[in-house]
Parts: C-alpha cells; sequence; structure tokens
C-alpha cells in the first residue's frame, strides 16, 4: 500500500469472544495449529491474546472473554448461524486430515465448488468456519 495514502493498512485483529482463553488456546493453537504470537496479562483479570496461523501475513484473531450475560449470549453466534471465517490452506487433503486427526468437527463431507475445495467445520463454540483450498492453489 502506499504510505501516503490516508486509507488504513488492512484488517489487523478480528475479536472472537470465547469463554476461556485457556480453552480457546487449546483449540486455535492445539487443534488448528495456529501460533500464539501474543499472550500478556491486563488489569481486571483480562488478557491480550492474539492468535494467527503460522507464517500468515494477514489478520489474526483476538480470542476476548466475554464479560456479561450480553457478550456470553454471543459466543458461537457471532456471525449468526452463517460461516463467518475462512481458512484458507494449499493442500486441503493434508490439512483437513491432521484437523480430524486432532479431533476438530467438520459439519460435512469436503466438497468441490467453482471457487475451490471447502468443508465447515466448527469451533468449540460452535462457530462456523470454512477450511478452503482456492481453485487458483490447485491448478
Amino acid at each position: 500500500m502506499n504510505k501516503t495514502s490516508s486509507a488504513p493498512a488492512g484488517v489487523f485483529l478480528v475479536s472472537l469472544v470465547v469463554d476461556d482463553y485457556d480453552r480457546a488456546l487449546a483449540f486455535y493453537c492445539g487443534a488448528l495449529g495456529f501460533d500464539c504470537v501474543a499472550d500478556a496479562e491486563q488489569p481486571e483479570g483480562k488478557r491480550w491474546v492474539v492468535v494467527r496461523p503460522p507464517g500468515a501475513a494477514g489478520a489474526g484473531l483476538l480470542l476476548a472473554k466475554a464479560e456479561g450475560g450480553r457478550q456470553q449470549a454471543a459466543i458461537g453466534n457471532q456471525t449468526g448461524g452463517r460461516v463467518g471465517f475462512f481458512l484458507e490452506t494449499q493442500d486441503f487433503a493434508r490439512d483437513h486430515a491432521r484437523m480430524v486427526a486432532k479431533g476438530v468437527e467438520f459439519r460435512e463431507m469436503p466438497r468441490k465448488e467453482v471457487y475451490g475445495t471447502v468443508a465447515v467445520f466448527a469451533d468449540p463454540y460452535g462457530n462456523l468456519w470454512d477450511l478452503i483450498e482456492p481453485a487458483a492453489a490447485a491448478e
């Protein structure tokens, strides 16, 4: 991006409301293989916890522990039941098999679409994700 541009440089983080930091880290870093790039104590028992796929240059997830009834109600339903998160892979078969072996719950069998190979999975909270190998990567 041109440094003289007045537009923001890009999406840096996306908040994901969770019930427990360590439970979320076990899934995102353990089962999905993400890197924990920040885990710092904050006042009032909060933590600044950021995870992202290894080597990823794009946005990371800020794991935000829910506070109060409104935020707790949003856990697992941040996108109204739609797939809200998309995890790109360059080797669908490898990553799908690794994730299944780690206990990731896929909601469907892998399928080919015009845009790539895809399968929907859920995180421990019920948020829906696509594991997707874009069509251009498979060519």
